[in-house]
């Protein structure tokens, strides 16, 4: 799947320094395709770099939040690499704060990074996309795009506001073959941000890291956590040509958590 190096796409990545982007974008550069990752902070986009050390590979420093910061970074993997095929609205940001102490500061900035981000990307991207003939986005979302979660208050806003923005996007842009999809995963560990909630889990709960991820994994049917991989075949899916006909799909990588009532003892 998705393995054409004849003629490889040619893919953005927000947030492709670390994380799911990071893990996306060297799953892509494997199959022979040409990717742009972007990030805001230089030192872990040149640590990204050396890591998949490939020809194919176009660091660009981007701030998502930041409508000159997009373009030129759409205008980047132009003047790279001929055009643009595809969008992964990877950037994200979390904050774990008890409702009464959010900031206003704190508050603007998970929206900005998380939701207006991946607005501003995919309008910046949203020319070239047209004329790719296979233009494609494919936005991350979160379970917490699903359900109220406390602690994370502007987090969920922005996630749940994710899922509005893929289903308007894709309506916007289906007419030019354009599809627009969100893949939402439950919690991975092994992220940054992963390794961030469960930092604050264990303060918040006095347990050990695997007594937590114990507890997790009960909760979600398939009876495991979920892995990087796991979301990296999702987003490869809907970058691939057998997900053609899906658009404004919300895609739940969640092992069943969100769609299955577990009977204990079955």
């Amino acid at each position: 799947m998705l393995d054409n190096r004849s003629n490889p796409r040619r893919v953005l990545v927000t947030g492709g320094a670390n994380g799911f982007g990071l893990a996306t974008a060297r799953a892509l550069l494997d199959r022979g395709h040409q990717v742009g990752i972007g990030d805001v902070d230089p030192r872990k986009l040149e640590r990204a770099s050396r890591t998949l050390n490939h020809p194919h590979l176009l660091p660009i420093g981007l701030d998502v939040t930041s409508r000159q910061s997009a373009r030129a970074a759409v205008e980047a993997c132009r003047t790279g690499f001929g055009g643009l095929d595809a969008l992964i609205n990877s950037a994200g940001v979390i904050h774990m704060t008890p409702l009464d102490e959010i900031t206003e500061r704190e508050w603007n900035h998970v929206i900005d990074v998380d939701l207006k981000g991946t607005f501003l990307c995919s309008q910046a991207a949203a020319p070239l996309l047209r004329r790719s003939g296979r233009g494609r986005i494919v936005n991350i979302g979160s379970d917490a795009a699903r359900i109220g979660c406390p602690q994370i208050v502007p987090y969920c806003a922005a996630k749940f506001g994710v899922v509005g923005l893929t289903k308007s996007l894709a309506a916007e842009l289906a007419a030019d073959g354009v599809t627009v999809n969100c893949v939402s995963p439950v919690g991975v560990s092994t992220t940054g941000m992963g390794r961030s909630v469960l930092q604050r889990k264990i303060e918040l709960s006095g347990q050990a890291p695997e007594d937590i991820l114990a507890a997790t994994a009960a909760e979600i049917p398939l009876q495991r956590n979920p892995t990087t991989a796991d979301i990296v075949h999702a987003i490869l899916f809907f970058l691939s040509d057998e997900s053609a006909f899906l658009t404004g799909v919300v895609l739940d990588v969640d092992g069943g958590m969100l769609s299955i009532l577990p009977v204990r003892g079955t």
